[in-house]
């Protein structure tokens, strides 16, 4: 039998062996596991229950990291991603979304995604986005979920927290003003505040100390620390069977809102979780890649049309069974650091996942506690904030809009008004520095679309 499946992934051919690419497979799922904690929870935020979100997002992991092996032959694994979940939350508060129509916006978002593939518009889209944009995408990103990490787990809160109400009533209105101070620092001497800045600690360190798997383990360690101190109640059992009483995906599944997001309005969240998608997977793809000596001579990723595919197909499996956006994961880098070369780990990966679903009473404590997976949060924005060393600064045709992207998406609590502020400035610059000629179609297409979210849209 291992023979066989030795000859379907091509173990031997690739340089690897069944033992590696199985250790490879454990591995990968040990680094990323954290999501299933922490994507339902900030999914509550967006009112999807904890329970379904749950099962969802598991089986949006086990689908895609499957379909990733199977079909891709790659060792990357699939789950719902980090950021565009924060999107889908926080970033539609504004708007007035409810979660069906936040669900409609990820299954449209996928037959977008898939269009582009199947008529391999992917590439030409890249070349229309520059370096220093992409990588202002990620860093901003990465600040948000870190603000978003520090401001649930206490670390810091708003500038109104604990100020009377009279103190903030406009003179003369009945509306409430602005505070003089938008945010300020926590409550320090709070026990739960402290626990949260110890948990992240003890992440760093460990991912100091290249342990695989540090977010977990550091999430675990703070989960244990918390029940010993009484903040939060034991698991009520270890083992429960997955779609049924909480767990079931009936309140969830198949409730995605698609006629009420296609709208003007809407347009800068199809947008944006259409180019969150497309910039994460082509950096993920990338970053594997060059991990696993996977890319050719010109450092493209070889038949990348099939690893596309799965992340279109799974982006609209997640929108079906109740999750948000999902694709291939960069935590597939540890796996592949212990050999995997080969889809055999992604399955791998992908069966792990869904021997979880019978562990659901364990995760449900965690999910409930902002100081176990705010930490991690902040984290993996920490490790996104390093892209903004690959912005050229020196060149302020590039420096602007990326600058602009950064700040809207953190100060505007938005993912949205960053991204399409970024992609409307990058050509202005560009024509008012006399540099028209290193603009393509695509430049001006994003930007119009854009534009008509600040011209016709509205704006959040």
């Amino acid at each position: 039998m291992s023979a066989g499946v030795g000859r379907f992934f091509d173990v031997a051919a690739r340089g690897s062996s069944i033992r590696r690419e199985v250790l490879g497979g454990i591995t990968t799922f040990v680094a990323m596991a954290y999501i299933v904690v922490v994507n339902p929870a900030i999914l509550y935020a967006a009112g999807i229950p904890l329970g379904p979100g749950t099962v969802a997002t598991i089986l949006t992991a086990a689908f895609g990291s499957l379909l990733m092996g199977l079909y891709a032959n790659r060792p990357i694994a699939v789950a719902p991603y980090m950021g565009e979940n924060a999107f889908i939350a926080f970033g539609l508060v504004a708007l007035g979304a409810t979660w069906e129509q936040r669900l409609g916006s990820v299954f449209v978002a996928g037959v977008v995604f898939l269009l582009l593939t199947l008529f391999q518009v992917r590439s030409k889209l890249a070349n229309a986005i520059s370096p220093s944009l992409k990588y202002s995408f990620a860093a901003g990103i990465g600040l948000f979920l870190a603000f978003i990490g520090l401001y649930e787990t206490g670390v810091v809160t708003s500038g109104a927290a604990g100020l009377p109400a009279s103190a903030l009533l406009a003179q003369g209105q009945e509306l409430l003003r602005a505070p003089d101070v938008p945010v300020k620092i926590g409550a320090f001497h709070e026990p739960r505040v402290l626990l949260a800045i110890a948990g992240f600690i003890a992440i760093v360190v460990l991912m100091i100390r290249r342990v695989p798997g540090a977010i977990l383990i550091g999430m675990g360690a703070t989960a244990a620390a918390g029940y010993l101190m009484g903040f939060a109640p034991a698991p009520d059992a270890v083992y429960a069977l997955p779609f049924t009483g909480e767990y079931s995906l009936a309140p969830i599944a198949l409730h995605l809102d698609i006629a009420g997001v296609l709208t003007v309005s809407f347009l800068p969240v199809l947008l944006t979780l259409v180019l969150m998608s497309f910039l994460d997977t082509l950096g993920t793809l990338v970053g594997v890649g060059a991990a696993g000596n996977m890319l050719d001579r010109d450092g493209n990723f070889p038949q990348v049309e099939k690893p596309m595919m799965v992340d279109a197909l799974s982006c609209l499996f997640a929108s079906l069974v109740g999750t948000s956006t999902s694709g291939a994961y960069i935590e597939s880098a540890t796996g592949i650091r212990e050999g995997a070369r080969t889809g055999l780990a992604a399955v791998v990966t992908a069966l792990l996942f869904l021997g979880s679903l019978f562990l659901l009473p364990i995760v449900a404590p965690l999910q409930q506690s902002q100081y176990i997976y705010g930490p991690a949060l902040v984290a993996v924005g920490m490790l996104m904030v390093g892209s903004v060393r690959r912005i050229d600064f020196d060149d302020l045709t590039e420096a602007l809009p990326a600058f602009a992207c950064i700040a809207l998406m953190v100060f505007t609590y938005n993912i949205a008004n960053g991204l399409t502020a970024g992609l409307v400035l990058y050509p202005l610059a560009k024509i008012v520095a006399g540099r028209a000629r290193e603009l393509n179609w695509g430049h001006v297409a994003l930007a119009l679309l854009c534009l008509t979210y600040f011209l016709f849209g509205l704006p959040h």
